[in-house]
C-alpha cells in the first residue's frame, strides 16, 4: 500500500510534468557497461591537431559532429566517463541495471554473485540483506569488526562506514543503481582497496527516462516494491527519484526484516558543463540471527541461538557533483558530501557472570571475581539459585562524515602521441559517538535472554573490562593521485601513478583514560601497468600495485591480548596497531567476437596479492565473544579467473570459473574454540601455507535466459562454491565446511508494452547448506534440545534460505 501511495504521486508528477515514454531497458555490450555517447572527430583528424577530448552526450544534441557510442571503465574515484576498456591495464567487472533487475531482488549482492566470476556472498549475519561480500578473498562485510579489504564508492563517495570500515549493504537504493564495476590493481580508489573496489554509478534524469513500478511478494511472507522515474526537461534538467520497501519474515526465528529506502537527483546539463545534487534517506530494521550450533539445525533448520539479535540502520546522506570542461582538453569534477548514520545493535550473549561462591552476590569470570555495577558495587544476585544467566549487549554507532574531492583530467597529446593524465585529491573527516552498555538477564531453554534491569559496571583492572563504554572517535582521511596513460602506439597503452594517504584517527574515552589515543598513518601506492591490443577483437593486460589499510578506531581501541574485549561491543586499551599493505600483480586476455549467434565476449586472468602486517580478530577462549585484533604477519591471495558470455536478441548465456587459493606465509599462535587447540595454551599452530579460512577455492557460475517468444522469456543459473575451512580452524585441522550448488529459475511474461509479469524460483532442488560456519563455545551454555547436555559438535553454521516461490509483475509508463 505505502509503495502503491508513493507511486501514485510519483505518476501525478509524471503527469504535470509532461509526457514521457516509458522508461526501456538500456542497450549494453562490453563487459556489461552501459555506453557512452560521445562526439569526436574523426581519427585522421586527430593525428594533425591535438585532440579534443571526447565529450558525453545525453539525449539529443545539436551537435553535427558524428557520434559514436563506447564503453568505458572507471580508473579513479571521480564521476567522469573513465578510460576506454581497451586502455585499463586490469580485469574489467561490471554489473548493468539489467543483470540488477532479472535478479528479482533489491540486494545489489545478489547480482555481484550471479555476475562476477570471483564474487562469493556468506551471510555471517544469518541475514539475506546484510551478507559478507567477497572477491579473490577479500570483503566487504556489514559485521562490526569484520578485516575489510573491499572499498566501496557510490557516485564517486566512499561509503565505507567510519567507525570500522564496515559496508552496510542494505542502505544501497538497489533499483537507482545504473551500473556496478569491480576495479582491481588500483590504488586511486584510496583506503581499504586491497583486493580492489566497488564502484556504483546511479541513475539520474540524463540515462533513465519514464517510470516503473514494480511488485513481488512469495515464499516466508516476502513483500516488496519498488518504483522509480526520470525525466529529462528541455534540454538541461535532468530529474530521477526512486522508492523502495520490504518486508521478509525470514525463514528462522526471529529474523524478519523491514527495508525502506529513497534517492533522488535533480541534474543541470548546460554544453559540457553537468551538476547533481542526490540525496537518500534509508530506515531498515533487521533481525540478524547470526550463526547456530549444528546440533540444533538438526533438529530445525529455522532455529537460532541466543536471542535478541536486531539492527537498525538509519542513513541520511547529500552529495553535489560537478564537472566543467575548462578547455577542450581539460576537464574538472568535483564532489562535496555529507552523511549522517546511525546504528543500534541488541545481541544477547551468554555471559561471564556467575552467581558468587558467596550466597546473593554475583561475580565475573569465576565465583570469586566480583562482577561490579555501573556504580562500582558488586552486583547483588536477583536470580533464583540454579538460573542459567545470560547478557543482553547493546550498542550504538553515530557517525557525521563529510568531505570535498577534486580531478582534473587532460587529454592533450604527449610527444604526438594520445595520452590520458588524471589527477585529484579528497579529503574526508568523520566524528563518530559510540556507547555499549551490557544487562545481565536469565537464558530461557529457547535460548532468549530475558533482561532484569540490572546493568554490568567495569570488573577490576586485573581481568577484563566488561562495562559501559562511551567513545568518541575523528577519522581524518587525505589523498591525493595521479594517473597517466599513455599510448606508446595505436595498440599499445602503459599506465602508472600512484596515490599518497594520509590518515589520523583519534580516540577520546568519554567515561577515562584507557581509550585515548592519536594515530598517524601515512603511505605511497604506486601503480603500473600496459595492454597491448594483439588484434582488434583480443587485448591483453599486465600491472603491478600497492595499496593499504589503516586499523580502523574499533581495532585501535581492542588491540591488547592480555585485555581482550567483547568485539563490537565494549572496547578495553588502545595500543598501536600496524597499517595492512597489499602488493598485487594481475595479468590477463579479453576478448569480443561477433558471431551468427551473437556477440561474445570472454576473458581469462590471473591475480596474486600478497598482505603485510595483516589484521586479524583473535578470539579469548572460554570467553564468549570475547578477543581483540592483532598484526599477524603476510598472508597471500592468488588465483585465476575466467568467463564467456553470449549475447544476442534471444539469447544470453554466460558462464565463469574462479579460483582462489589464500593461505598465511607467516607462523603465528591463535586462541580457537577447535577441538585440536592445545589444551594449556588454548591456541592452535598455524603454519605457513595454511588456508585462510571462509574463502572457498572454487567457483562456477553458469546463466542462461532464452526468448522463448517474443513476449516470453525463461531463464535460469546455477551456483557451486566449493569446501571452506571453519572460521576457528586457521590450522586446517578439522573437515571443511562442505561445498554446494544451488540452482534457481526465472520467467517473465510480457503482457502488454508496459506491463509484465514475472516469476522465479530459488533454491530449485530445496538444497540445505550453510555459507558460512565457526566453532563456538560448547560450554557457554546447555543443548535445550538434548535434555539439557553438553553440546558435543563444535560447529556453528549459517544456514542459507530453503526453496522460495516469488512472483511480481512491473508497470511501465
Amino acid at each position: 500500500m505505502l509503495m502503491a501511495s508513493v507511486s501514485t504521486g510519483l505518476l501525478s508528477g509524471l503527469v504535470f510534468a509532461g509526457p514521457a515514454g516509458a522508461a526501456q531497458d538500456e542497450e549494453t555490450n562490453v563487459q556489461n557497461l552501459p555506453p557512452v555517447e560521445v562526439t569526436a572527430p574523426s581519427s585522421s583528424v586527430a593525428r594533425r591537431t591535438p585532440p579534443t577530448r571526447p565529450v558525453a552526450r545525453a539525449g539529443t544534441s545539436s551537435s553535427n559532429r558524428p557520434k559514436t557510442r563506447i564503453y568505458v571503465y572507471p580508473t579513479s574515484p571521480g564521476t567522469g566517463r573513465g578510460l576506454d576498456v581497451d586502455k585499463v591495464a586490469s580485469a574489467i567487472n561490471a554489473v548493468d541495471a539489467n543483470q540488477i533487475r532479472r535478479t528479482g531482488s533489491l540486494n545489489v549482492t545478489d547480482a555481484l554473485r550471479d555476475n562476477i566470476a570471483g564474487v562469493n556472498i556468506s551471510e555471517v549475519t544469518g541475514n539475506p540483506f546484510q551478507p559478507d561480500v567477497e572477491f579473490h578473498g577479500f570483503i566487504a562485510s556489514p559485521v562490526t569488526g569484520a578485516p575489510q579489504g573491499l572499498a566501496v564508492y557510490q557516485n564517486g563517495v566512499r561509503i565505507n562506514e567510519a567507525f570500522s570500515d564496515a559496508v552496510n549493504w542494505d542502505l544501497i537504493p538497489t533499483a537507482a543503481i545504473r551500473s556496478v564495476t569491480l576495479v582491481t590493481n588500483n590504488p586511486a580508489f584510496g583506503l581499504n582497496a586491497l583486493g580492489g573496489a566497488i564502484n556504483l554509478q546511479m541513475k539520474d534524469g540524463f540515462t533513465y527516462q519514464g517510470a516503473e513500478l514494480d511488485l513481488m511478494g512469495g515464499s516466508f511472507g516476502r513483500v516488496q516494491g519498488s518504483a522509480q522515474w526520470g525525466k529529462q526537461v528541455d534540454k538541461n534538467y535532468g530529474v530521477y527519484a526512486a522508492l523502495e520497501g520490504l518486508r521478509d519474515n525470514g525463514f528462522r526465528n526471529f529474523s524478519q526484516s523491514t527495508v525502506r529506502r529513497f534517492y533522488s537527483d535533480v541534474g543541470y546539463k548546460e554544453g559540457d558543463s553537468e551538476f547533481h545534487v542526490n540525496m537518500g534517506l534509508a530506515k531498515n530494521d533487521f533481525g540478524a540471527s547470526a550463526t547456530v550450533p549444528a546440533e540444533l539445525l538438526d533438529k530445525y533448520w529455522g532455529a537460532t541461538y541466543t536471542t535478541p539479535q536486531t539492527t537498525s540502520n538509519r542513513v541520511g546522506y547529500l552529495n553535489f557533483t560537478g564537472k566543467v570542461d575548462a578547455t577542450p582538453t581539460w576537464t574538472l569534477e568535483g564532489t562535496a558530501h555529507v552523511r549522517r548514520y546511525e546504528q543500534k545493535l541488541v545481541d544477547g550473549n551468554p555471559t561471564d557472570v556467575q552467581e558468587c561462591a558467596i550466597a546473593g552476590l554475583l561475580c565475573f569470570g569465576d565465583d570469586t571475581m566480583e562482577a561490579n555495577g555501573t556504580d562500582g558495587v558488586q552486583l547483588a544476585n536477583p536470580f533464583p539459585t540454579g538460573t542459567i544467566l545470560g547478557e543482553i549487549d547493546r550498542s550504538s554507532i553515530r557517525s557525521t562524515t563529510f568531505g570535498v574531492s577534486g580531478q582534473a583530467t587532460n587529454t592533450d597529446q604527449l610527444f604526438g602521441h594520445d595520452n590520458r593524465f588524471v589527477m585529484g585529491t579528497s579529503y574526508d573527516a568523520s566524528v563518530t559517538r559510540y556507547n555499549a552498555t551490557a544487562e545481565i538477564g536469565s537464558m530461557g531453554e529457547n535460548y532468549v535472554v530475558s533482561g532484569s534491569g540490572v546493568f554490568l559496571g567495569a570488573t577490576p583492572t586485573t581481568d577484563p573490562v566488561a562495562g559501559p563504554v562511551s567513545l568518541r572517535t575523528v577519522n581524518q582521511y587525505n589523498g591525493l593521485y595521479a594517473m597517466d596513460t599513455f599510448n606508446v602506439t595505436d595498440a599499445f597503452a602503459i599506465t602508472g601513478g600512484g596515490r599518497f594517504n594520509l590518515a589520523r584517527i583519534m580516540l577520546e574515552d568519554q567515561l577515562g583514560t584507557s581509550l585515548n589515543g592519536d594515530h598517524t598513518f601515512t603511505r605511497f601506492n604506486p601503480v603500473i601497468g600496459g595492454t597491448y591490443k594483439i588484434t582488434p577483437e583480443l587485448t591483453a593486460y599486465a600491472g603491478y600495485s600497492e595499496a593499504n589499510r589503516v586499523p580502523t578506531p574499533l581495532e585501535l581501541g581492542c588491540a591488547d591480548p592480555v585485555r581482550p574485549c567483547m568485539l563490537a561491543a565494549f572496547l578495553v586499551s588502545d595500543p598501536p596497531l600496524k597499517q595492512v599493505v597489499s602488493k598485487t600483480v594481475e595479468a590477463g586476455l579479453r576478448g569480443t567476437k561477433e558471431l551468427n549467434i551473437g556477440s561474445l565476449g570472454w576473458k581469462v586472468g590471473a591475480f596474486r596479492a600478497t598482505n603485510y602486517d595483516d589484521i586479524v580478530a583473535v578470539p579469548a577462549v572460554g570467553r564468549t565473544g570475547f578477543g581483540y585484533f592483532s598484526n599477524v604477519g603476510r598472508t597471500r591471495r592468488q588465483g585465476l579467473e575466467a568467463d564467456v558470455n553470449i549475447k544476442s536478441s534471444t539469447l544470453q548465456f554466460q558462464a565463469s570459473y574462479a579460483f582462489v587459493d589464500a593461505r598465511y606465509l607467516d607462523a603465528f599462535a591463535l586462541s580457537s574454540e577447535s577441538p585440536f587447540r592445545d589444551p594449556v595454551t588454548e591456541t592452535i599452530q598455524v603454519l605457513p601455507g595454511n588456508q585462510l579460512p571462509a574463502i572457498p577455492r572454487h567457483r562456477v557460475k553458469v546463466g542462461i535466459d532464452y526468448n522463448v517468444t517474443d513476449v516470453w522469456k525463461v531463464g535460469g543459473n546455477a551456483l557451486f562454491v566449493s569446501s571452506q575451512y571453519f572460521v576457528g580452524d586457521e590450522s586446517n585441522q578439522y573437515s571443511k565446511l562442505p561445498s554446494y550448488t544451488v540452482f534457481n529459475l526465472h520467467t517473465s511474461y510480457q503482457v502488454t508494452k508496459n506491463f509484465q509479469l514475472y516469476g522465479k524460483i530459488d533454491n530449485i532442488f530445496d538444497k540445505r547448506y550453510a555459507t558460512y560456519g565457526q566453532f563456538f563455545d560448547r560450554g557457554a551454555l546447555p543443548n535445550f534440545s538434548n535434555g539439557g547436555a553438553d553440546f558435543t559438535d563444535p560447529r556453528s553454521l549459517s544456514p542459507a534460505r530453503p526453496r522460495a516461490f516469488y512472483a511480481g509483475m512491473r508497470v511501465t509508463f
